[in-house]
């Protein structure tokens, strides 16, 4: 009796081998920033403080990298391809110890972190208002929002820039591309990241990239657990803020003590990950490596 199971492999392989068309990676990040950008800078310019359509032009950006995906997959690989590429979004069939590592990297960055900023300085920093009982349930209903991001990014983006320079290095790469795209959102006032440092936040998020790459490849390429990470990265960053109350300059490198104990730690754990991510990850007997598209 023929295995189900084995032909959804064998099918979804064949869609991923379908080469689309030429340069279109290229042309997926110049959408991906364009659409974002086109709503953020006019929230910018003609916003000043929050209000209802803000919020939803703000929104609406941070999900389009997945629309944009979904589009150029569609054109390039049909219905089929857009099947493969959502697919992962419900891949979830893994060890716990995954979903702990999601849920708990960024927490325990901020307090270790925290701890290091009382061994230097003798005081403790200054705490988020944020309650801990609620970042949980914050993460649970923040968690599908984040495929708006991680079908472009993870999805889309990264296995055609592994499939060309290697992972670790696609990592890195997308981090950069990643962390340019919030530009924009630096110069909301209402934002979190109003006039914070982005070469801080550049520095931090491509570091990060690399945990999300990680997570990633040691998840059979789920997208579910770049998900939960993407929402408990948003959901706990503010236990021990990083962000200097009222921002010091875009493209200055003034940031609290804080921001740079994290961005350290930040670049600790990606230095192993880096090197974790240069040894191919055991599969079982049988089973194919997944085979990427190149454009």
């Amino acid at each position: 009796m023929a295995n189900p199971g084995a032909r959804a492999v064998a099918s979804a392989s064949a869609v991923s081998t379908v080469p689309p068309r030429r340069g279109s990676l290229l042309l997926f990040f110049v959408a991906a920033f364009a659409v974002p950008w086109a709503l953020w800078i006019p929230v910018a310019v003609a916003m000043p403080s929050a209000n209802a359509l803000g919020w939803l032009l703000v929104t609406f950006g941070a999900v389009s990298p997945a629309i944009v995906a979904l589009a150029f997959t569609a054109h390039d690989q049909g219905r089929a391809g857009v099947r493969a590429l959502i697919a992962p979004v419900t891949r979830g069939n893994v060890a716990a110890r995954w979903y702990g590592f999601a849920l708990g990297y960024t927490a325990a960055i901020k307090l270790l972190a925290a701890l290091l900023h009382r061994v230097l300085t003798g005081g403790w920093p200054r705490l988020g208002g944020v309650s801990l009982l609620l970042i949980p349930f914050a993460i649970l209903i923040s968690t599908p929002v984040q495929a708006g991001e991680e079908i472009g990014w993870r999805g889309y983006a990264l296995p055609r820039l592994a499939a060309r320079w290697g992972l670790a290095r696609a990592s890195l790469v997308l981090g950069v591309i990643w962390a340019a795209w919030h530009l924009p959102l630096f110069y909301v006032r209402w934002s979190d990241t109003w006039q914070q440092s982005f070469v801080v936040f550049t520095l931090q998020v491509t570091a990060v990239s690399v945990a999300f790459a990680w997570l990633w490849e040691r998840t059979g390429r789920s997208l579910l657990l770049p998900m939960v990470l993407h929402a408990s990265v948003n959901n706990s960053k503010d236990i021990v803020p990083f962000a200097t109350p009222g921002g010091t300059g875009v493209f200055g490198l003034h940031a609290s003590l804080m921001a740079w104990l994290g961005t350290a730690l930040f670049w600790a754990c990606a230095v192993v990950m880096l090197a974790a991510i240069a040894r191919p990850v055991a599969r079982p007997a049988g089973e194919p490596a997944a085979q990427l598209p190149i454009d």
